[in-house]
């Protein structure tokens, strides 16, 4: 049997309204589905009766200098994944099905929670997340939504719009997948050659040092980032933009490892941007 593809949120409604008795999972992406996303599916699928998958390109989450217009589009391959991977049904809205006007309403997720990290130089691009996100919880209304630990930023905004909102679901943190060389699978890791690939393995080396002081018992935050700038700095190509110790709930940074903590990552090769974080402490 095909997989069936709904394109408006009506559509998908109608199709929902006789599975409403059953769990559902739901795994919402921006496509490109690489083994990252995969092993959300797997997740969903073992963890309700229904894996419902979703596929949109958020404009709202993309800055005018960023890489909307050529963020990796290949709708027949993700289907053909998400068919193979036994999803029951793909979302593919339009920007225009999903209300995407000048006066559309956001949600706007505490600032705090925005204004460091990726939020530095991506001015509005939680917002724009929060806001699809939110949208696509309240048409698909599933019982489990899947996210990424990788985009640790986005998952405690998430949280945090989910338990402020009341919206009915559990979000689901799933642990970042990996290349052998430890690089975290992404979308974006389509832009790099191989020796881009090969060269941004540095991002989970550094992370690994950091993760290896906690353990031996280091608790200064400085302490920490400064080893791990120093394993950065044996690749020269990597640009870093932020490196940073924050409280995994708050994303606030701290100066001690007290508890469990996160360290987080973003830089480019290549000029690809990429992110990365590891647990620290506890």
């Amino acid at each position: 049997m095909n997989l069936p593809i709904f394109t408006t949120p009506s559509e998908l409604g109608h199709y929902l309204q006789s599975h409403r008795s059953q769990a559902i999972g739901f795994v919402p992406t921006m496509g490109a589905l690489h083994l990252g996303h995969q092993s959300l599916i797997d997740r969903a699928r073992h963890e309700n009766t229904l894996a419902i998958v979703s596929i949109f390109v958020n404009p709202l989450q993309f800055g005018p200098n960023e890489d909307l217009d050529r963020y990796p589009r290949q709708l027949e391959i993700d289907r053909v994944i998400c068919e193979t991977a036994g999803v029951d049904a793909l979302f593919v809205p339009t920007p225009e099905s999903m209300g995407i006007k000048d006066a559309l309403t956001q949600v706007v997720p505490p600032p705090m929670m925005m204004s460091g990290l990726c939020g530095r130089t991506r001015a509005g691009h939680f917002q724009g997340v929060a806001t699809i996100v939110a949208k696509l919880l309240n048409i698909v209304q599933p019982d489990r939504a899947y996210f990424g630990e990788k985009d640790a930023q986005q998952l405690a905004i998430i949280r945090k719009i989910v338990i402020d909102l009341n919206i009915p679901v559990d979000i689901v943190g799933c642990p970042t997948l990996r290349a052998d060389s430890g690089l975290a699978h992404s979308s974006r890791n389509q832009y790099l050659s191989s020796t881009g690939r090969s060269q941004a393995a540095v991002i989970y080396r550094s992370l690994q040092k950091a993760q290896t002081l906690a353990k031996g018992g280091e608790i200064q935050s400085q302490s920490i980032l400064t080893a791990v700038k120093i394993e950065l700095a044996t690749v020269p190509e990597f640009q870093l933009e932020y490196l940073e110790l924050v409280d995994q709930h708050t994303l606030q940074s701290i100066e001690t490892v007290e508890k469990i903590a996160l360290i987080a990552i973003a830089g480019r090769i290549e000029n690809t941007r990429l992110i990365d974080n590891i647990i620290v402490g506890g």
